[in-house]
């Protein structure tokens, strides 16, 4: 872990070199997929499955968070970055919190400020097919004092690693078996349990979900 932490660090700081044009950051179209989350540390924080609907940005995330080998938290989350709200559903225990997200930035969807920092190709470039072409973008995230690198497809703007650092956390973000669909529209439901939920709680980010 602690390569692959300084092989991507070397990478994001290597290509912020090349970077020789200016360029609007680009949008993520629907996407499904599996998002992996370690600390700078090697620790294992959370993987599961995702459903992102770009258009209204709302993301359907559920996760197995592993803080330590003695505490286990299965995660089941409504992201609704508009409303700045989310809800965290136990279908199980039959109960759900809302609480208010202050900060919309998040691993899936580019910021609109976001900087374009440079552009590289992973694999070989010598032959058709053979590599990916990446640009990697960065930013920050004011609410929480933190900063974000995060690379992306050329051609369709595919989210495929992040970085989040703060004072507080560094985190890797990978994202894996990316589709860029949405097979179960219904999971952007609100489930009947959460209906007429009050506020009990604040999130300054997505970020600090895993704190």
């Amino acid at each position: 872990m602690h390569a692959a932490t300084a092989l991507f660090i070397w990478t994001c700081l290597g290509v912020t070199v090349l970077a020789s044009q200016h360029r609007e950051p680009c949008q993520s179209p629907n996407l499904t997929g599996i998002l992996s989350v370690m600390s700078f540390k090697g620790e294992h924080k959370g993987t599961g499955h995702y459903t992102y609907d770009h258009e209204v940005n709302k993301l359907r995330l559920t996760m197995n968070e592993t803080h330590n080998v003695n505490n286990t938290l299965n995660v089941d989350l409504l992201m609704l970055f508009e409303e700045g709200v989310f809800y965290e559903i136990d279908i199980k225990n039959q109960s759900c919190a809302k609480k208010s997200l202050l900060a919309a930035s998040h691993v899936l969807e580019l910021p609109h400020n976001a900087k374009f920092t440079g552009n590289f190709v992973l694999g070989s470039a010598s032959m058709p097919g053979e590599g990916v072409n990446i640009n990697v973008w960065s930013g920050v995230v004011p609410v929480e004092k933190g900063h974000y690198i995060v690379s992306t497809s050329a051609d369709h703007c595919l989210p495929l690693s992040a970085v989040f650092f703060s004072d507080s956390t560094s985190l890797i973000f990978s994202n894996m078996q990316i589709e860029t669909e949405i097979k179960e529209p219904e999971l952007f439901l609100l489930p009947a349990l959460c209906e007429g939920t009050e506020l009990e709680g604040t999130l300054d980010s997505f970020y600090a979900l895993f704190d």
